[in-house]
């Protein structure tokens, strides 16, 4: 038997440049080949008659070749070979496009199982392209339920079926690693026959447990995980923080703080006072606040002679962070260093030393405080900003430079408590669900193209008013397919047609990390009027002046994720609005859109996104530290989470189970899922 660890290359006919293929799709091992499930199936089981074929309806029919295939050449590249099949119902004639199999292999007066789908004319019923099968051969495409597989250019679904059944054949599948008496009380499929099933399944209902096993099992090795971080934590003793009192820092802040924000910093003081690291997160919406309850977190370690970290997706963040809490405790005489990938070597340098040295209280920065060249003096605080684009790995690298220090992260995008068990499992969740008084609403208007000149007449009146506006666009590039409005092409247009007088910037995901920060550092000093973006903007820099949001193509978000790009107008003290276009006239695509026009709780619209496009839709593209689940998504019933969770809460904490074959094959499964993730658990 081969191993699951041997080379997809040992298979017959996956020579080199077939390999490349697979290796797109991240294939790389026999374990890579059978862990690719299929996204779907069809159900070609079902033989119809002649008669009761439906126009443009693939279906499975028995028929007999009528006359011998004859072949027509058309032109150079093109060759037409014709047959005439037939059963006791009817007649069809099916056509072939350069396909010398069929003219070779159809043999007049034979029965064969076909799978196509009819068209008609007035001439009569006609097939092109079928698939085909002798009757005594083994069902490869016709009579069973026939998976169909992410692919890439170059590699068939026929191809990629081959191949796993050639895998499936030589190696064992996957250990077992749900123990009996949760596979039983869940009514949970055997590891042998799910991974079988979920590539070759007799049936519909066989596919589906088949699935559901692997997405109970992916939820189970995720739960577990997150549980065995949870308990070496917990074991983990530190002084607690003596100096609890944070009056100082209440007291010269020019505003008070909201009921919500209180009561976050209340748990972070508790979480101090224990005597173990603090892992915490502290969500809220745009606007309600979340800096200052880190900032209340950093006066109080520094109190207590620790230094803190926080770490921020961007340099232009890190800068706009250490501006303003420099203001905010040079007064409290808590020195703040500012450390980006942008500096000069020298400057690095010189900040790295006053952070090993501990002259600097609080070091605000981006990825380059992950490096191995900056070391802490007594780092007691990391504070991760906008969590989503950190992962478990890079929080935990971070922290692994101070002795066990407390862990503090924030994010932006409201999420529903059920989606925050998965996604946040390893955390104490604090939640701010209030906005600091004086912060004026976005309104929000959901407009079709006949809106087209009043937007544009609207967008020039802010401009004129010395104010700033974002145009956001769903594509980086034009894809008449996909019919999606690019920036590149429309911030062309802006220039060139509508706003040829107005100072129009572009940003996008495809620019390297040094142009995205300029163009974002030019806009917020006001060089542009327009900036067009992808949602690259969606998390990024503060800029009070913009005043406007017009989102293209609106319906292609999700609501939270407009609601984060809603959220980058409204910073400062004019009053600010969001337009969305949609050309999509769906009654349900129009209800989902106008809720987001009628509040801006982000907790409710998160609510309401997830009711309404389901879990699977609800993030849009996958944030980084999300784990990567190859066939679980959150797109699956959140019952099947909650059974996983909960069993493996009960199986970790059985006296035993980790040596037994089931426990050692889940430790594996644990560092292997983190590795996919984000490299390397620390």
């Amino acid at each position: 038997m081969a191993r699951l660890s041997d080379p997809i290359t040992i298979l017959k006919g996956i020579g080199p440049s077939k390999a490349k293929l697979f290796a797109k799709l991240n294939i790389f091992t026999l374990q890579d080949l059978i862990c690719h499930f299929p996204r779907g199936y069809e159900d070609r089981t079902k033989l119809l008659t002649i008669d009761k074929l439906e126009v443009d309806t693939p279906a499975c029919f028995k028929a007999m070749v009528m006359n011998t295939p004859r072949t027509s050449h058309i032109r150079k590249g093109l060759d037409l070979t014709k047959v005439q099949v037939a059963d006791h119902t009817g007649r069809l004639t099916v056509t072939f496009f350069n396909n010398k199999y069929a003219a070779e292999h159809l043999q007049y007066g034979r029965e064969y199982i076909f799978y196509g789908a009819v068209g008609g004319d007035f001439i009569g019923y006609n097939m092109t392209n079928p698939v085909f099968e002798a009757l005594d051969s083994q069902p490869v495409t016709t009579r069973r339920i026939l998976p169909v597989y992410p692919l890439t250019a170059g590699l068939t679904n026929a191809a990629m079926l081959k191949t796993v059944r050639q895998a499936l054949a030589i190696c064992e599948p996957p250990r077992e690693i749900l123990p009996a008496s949760v596979r039983a009380q869940y009514g949970i499929l055997g590891s042998d026959r799910a991974y079988y099933a979920i590539h070759e399944p007799q049936s519909m209902a066989e596919a589906e447990l088949a699935k559901r096993r692997l997405v109970f099992e992916e939820f189970f090795v995720f739960s577990a995980g997150l549980a065995a971080i949870r308990a070496s934590r917990a074991e983990k003793k530190i002084p607690p923080f003596e100096n609890l009192d944070i009056g100082g820092f209440l007291k010269a802040l020019p505003f008070a703080l909201t009921g919500a924000q209180k009561a976050a910093i209340k748990e972070i003081l508790a979480d101090f006072g224990r005597g173990a690291p603090m892992n915490r997160l502290v969500q809220g919406d745009v606007g309600s606040g979340k800096t200052m309850v880190a900032a209340a977190a950093i006066y109080c370690a520094a109190k207590n002679g620790v230094q803190s970290a926080l770490m921020v997706p961007t340099e232009i963040l890190a800068e706009q962070h250490f501006a303003s809490l420099q203001k905010l405790f040079a007064p409290m005489g808590i020195r703040v260093a500012l450390l980006t990938g942008s500096m000069t070597p020298k400057q690095k340098r010189e900040v790295r030393e006053q952070i090993a040295g501990g002259e600097a209280d609080l070091a605000v920065g981006t990825h380059a405080l992950l490096s191995d060249a900056t070391a802490f003096a007594n780092l007691g605080l990391v504070v991760a900003d906008e969590q989503h684009r950190f992962g478990v790995a890079q929080r935990s690298k971070l922290s692994a430079k101070g002795d066990a220090p407390h862990l503090l992260v924030m994010s932006a995008t409201p999420i529903p408590r059920t989606l925050a068990l998965l996604m946040y499992g390893d955390l104490e969740v604090s939640i701010i669900d209030e906005l600091p008084p004086g912060r004026e609403r976005v309104d929000t208007f959901l407009v079709n193209e006949s809106y087209r000149a009043r937007i544009n007449a609207f967008i020039r009146r802010q401009v004129q008013e010395g104010h700033q506006c974002f145009v956001v666009c769903p594509a980086v590039e034009e894809n008449e397919e996909l019919g999606m409005k690019s920036a590149a092409a429309w911030a062309d247009t802006l220039r060139q047609t509508v706003f040829p007088d107005l100072r129009i910037s572009l940003i996008h995901g495809q620019m390297k990390a040094s142009q995205k920060e300029e163009v974002m550092a030019s806009f917020a000093a006001g060089d542009a009027d327009v900036l067009v973006a992808t949602t690259v903007i969606e998390v990024g820099v503060d800029v009070p002046n913009a005043t406007l949001m017009v989102i293209e193509d609106a319906d292609r978000f999700g609501l939270s994720q407009l609601h984060q790009l809603r959220g980058r107008v409204g910073r400062g003290g004019s009053k600010s609005y969001c337009v969305l276009f949609s050309h999509n006239r769906n009654p349900d695509t129009i209800a989902r859109l106008k809720a987001l026009c009628k509040t801006t709780d982000g907790f409710r619209i998160a609510e309401e996104d997830l009711k309404m496009r389901g879990p699977g839709d609800f993030f849009g593209q996958r944030q980084s530290g999300l784990p990567a689940f190859r066939v679980a998504s959150l797109s699956m019933d959140l019952q099947t989470l909650k059974d996983a969770q909960a069993a493996s809460a009960v199986w970790m904490d059985t006296p035993g189970a980790a040596q037994t074959a089931e426990g050692l094959a889940l430790q594996e499964r644990i560092d292997e899922l983190f590795r996919r993730t984000e490299g390397t658990l620390n």
